[in-house]
């Protein structure tokens, strides 16, 4: 089929803070706030931000974990936020997710084995010789011993739980899968490992990744495209490289010199904002970072800027540094927009 493999539209989730027979109004938790983009086949898109900025709700969003206040999202055109749920239980073969905690995740009465083949079990009958014969097969693929598919998880690592948690994820053989923050509770060494190998299976089997981050050292060595989100919204989406060389958003800069950067005799530029992330019950009128901004200006704090399209190939939010043109946001979401897929390297 022509067209992304993922398309989102004005994806909005709002979390009401309870009611009352005299109120009006109910104050919401406005998590996610109009997102749009979309993911081609085999394409690596990275959503970055600061903690509260929405990247989790989005992730859970995508997958109907939680149920969208509004918007679409469409897997090869067909909208699954409309889905019922016998029509949406076929659609979970197409997408699968790897959570951040590779313990909580897993059903600690199970074995590696019977964690691996329990998805694969919700649609069809498998007999013992093939319920092995796929818990063997994946765990190859994640770099772990068939000998393993008899241990419960608290008899292994963390990194082999987190190899676990992908291989259950495979046992569909998904088009796509959500990666939510899948290496931030392990070692640096093992997040190497783990990246390495969703980067080899990514190439071996064409799965498209929504790759969840905060670690911005990460994000640049394996997305192709980054979207960088504040208080619910994305304010810039553009090609890895472009973003990481030249970013255009105030806030993306202030995030990216926010990173730590690993050699001690280089001097870093302190991060050009100041300030906390606003509530997201009660955000700034207009632009949200306009209160941390330091190029802000009047039409900030009352119009919300739209993503427009940047002569890079990236769209920015942003009324001082992409004003707003003749062409909607709407038309430059798609992923032509961006010129392909960027490299594909190794961490």
């Amino acid at each position: 089929m022509n067209g992304p493999l993922l398309k989102v539209e004005n994806l909005t989730k709002h979390y009401p803070l309870g009611a009352g027979i005299f109120k009006k109004s109910i104050p919401v938790i406005r998590a996610v706030e109009d997102v749009s983009f979309s993911v081609e086949a085999g394409e690596m898109l990275c959503i970055v931000g600061e903690s509260g900025c929405g990247k989790s709700t989005v992730a859970r969003l995508l997958m109907r974990l939680v149920e969208p206040t509004a918007g679409r999202v469409l897997i090869d055109g067909t909208d699954i936020a409309g889905l019922k749920k016998d029509a949406l239980h076929a659609w979970r073969r197409r997408m699968q997710m790897v959570f951040q905690d590779p313990y909580s995740s897993l059903n600690p009465r199970l074995t590696a084995g019977q964690i691996i083949t329990e998805p694969v079990e919700n649609f069809e009958r498998l007999s013992r010789k093939q319920r092995q014969a796929l818990a063997a097969d994946l765990l190859r693929k994640v770099g772990m011993s068939p000998e393993m598919m008899h241990r419960l998880p608290s008899e292994l690592s963390g990194g082999q739980r987190q190899r676990l948690g992908i291989a259950r994820a495979l046992s569909l053989n998904p088009s796509l899968i959500i990666a939510d923050e899948a290496v931030s509770a392990l070692d640096v060494s093992v997040q190497a490992q783990i990246l390495n190998l969703l980067l080899d299976l990514q190439q071996q089997m064409g799965i498209a990744f929504v790759f969840i981050s905060h670690d911005l050292g990460v994000v640049e060595h394996i997305a192709h495209r980054v979207a960088v989100m504040y208080l619910g919204r994305i304010v810039e989406l553009a090609p890895s490289e472009a973003l990481f060389a030249k970013p255009v958003h105030p806030y993306t800069e202030a995030l990216i010199a926010a990173a730590p950067v690993p050699d001690p005799t280089r001097v870093r530029l302190e991060a050009p904002v100041d300030g906390e992330v606003p509530s997201p019950i009660n955000p700034p009128s207009g632009c949200a970072f306009h209160p941390r901004c330091p190029l802000a200006v009047d039409r900030c704090r009352i119009d919300v800027p739209p993503l427009v399209p940047m002569s890079d190939g990236r769209v920015v939010a942003c009324h001082v540094r992409a004003p707003a043109t003749s062409i909607s946001a709407g038309e430059c979401l798609g992923h032509d927009s961006f010129g392909g897929l960027g490299k594909q390297s190794t961490y």
